[in-house]
């Protein structure tokens, strides 16, 4: 079996790499044409549609996104050809082909409001570009029947530039940091995210009923500020060389002492009830995850001192 996998290089697609090759033939171009010919360039839909008529997968996996949330506001057409047009041209080509169509969406599709977690049957409204356009890649996607769509939040990873490491880099150049607290989400590792698809998808392959939309996220809630807490905390334990001297010097302010170029949803949490229960899954905590990703990325222990 033939597996196409777009956006290998991210956080989701370079864990993806690992956990659907026990599946099969893995194949995953670059966005630039490899000595095959394929390209996996979303923003060039005539070269995406030529890639899957060549490689004719039975399985296509979309970890590609233009994920740029601010940069969206002034750059439309770019975002929505890549995450709307583009998943519309993979949903066509597998049609045509009879494959299975795994795509990946965000909680930002949600306006935010409330506090209880989303579930997959309410209502969206997203609050960006970036949020529409993903909105309407969803939308296209499920116009094809043989699809599993997982949405998911606040994803990192070991590889690749993130939140956590974000605060990790401030938190060694800074003495005090203030850090938004009134968003609430669930930190999702893509090594989970990964896992879980190669489940799903095994899954799917021999019970199609199962096609349609999930919520995928770890367990628990967080705020972006008690989010950063753990990460000092944590890196703190592992020896990291950090400026900033407790948890009281990370101090929580609210979305709007932080003005972005695009509205964040305060409430990104996500009910993931129906995935569990649909693939007999218990997904673990936030916390878990992102101790284990610490635990990977910690710095070497400093040289011991030379003897005179």
């Amino acid at each position: 079996m033939r597996i196409l996998l777009f956006g290998s290089s991210g956080q989701v697609g370079w864990e993806l790499r690992r956990s659907l090759s026990v599946l099969g033939e893995l194949i995953a171009p670059g966005r630039t044409p490899g000595t095959d010919g394929l390209c996996g360039d979303l923003a060039d839909l005539d070269a995406l549609a030529a890639c899957i008529r060549a490689v004719a997968p039975a399985v296509i996996v979309n970890a590609a996104a233009y994920t740029a949330v601010d940069k969206a506001e002034t750059d439309a057409a770019t975002a929505t050809r890549i995450n709307a047009e583009a998943p519309a041209v993979m949903a066509r080509e597998a049609t045509a082909l009879g494959a299975w169509l795994l795509h990946y969406s965000t909680d930002y599709v949600f306006d935010g409001s409330g506090t209880r977690p989303w579930a997959e049957g309410d209502a969206t409204g997203p609050l960006s570009v970036y949020g529409h356009t993903k909105l309407a890649g969803e939308q296209a996607v499920q116009r094809h029947a043989r699809h599993i769509i997982l949405r998911t939040s606040w994803v990192y990873a070991a590889r690749g530039g993130n939140f956590a490491k974000t605060m990790l880099r401030l938190g060694a150049e800074r003495e005090a940091l203030h850090v938004i607290a009134d968003q609430h989400g669930a930190p999702t590792s893509a090594e989970m995210l990964a896992d879980v698809s190669a489940h799903v998808l095994a899954a799917a392959l021999l019970r199609p009923a199962v096609a349609g939309l999930y919520h995928c996220a770890a367990s628990g809630e967080t705020s972006w500020h008690g989010y950063a807490c753990l990460v000092l905390e944590q890196a703190r334990a592992l020896g990291w060389p950090l400026k900033v001297p407790s948890p009281g010097a990370v101090h929580s302010i609210p979305t709007t002492s932080y003005p972005t170029p695009a509205a964040r949803p305060l409430n990104s949490r996500l009910n993931t009830e129906r995935l569990r229960t649909t693939f007999g899954l218990s997904l673990p905590h936030w916390q878990d995850g992102l101790v284990r990703m610490l635990h990977e990325i910690s710095p070497p222990p400093a040289p011991a001192p030379r003897s005179a």
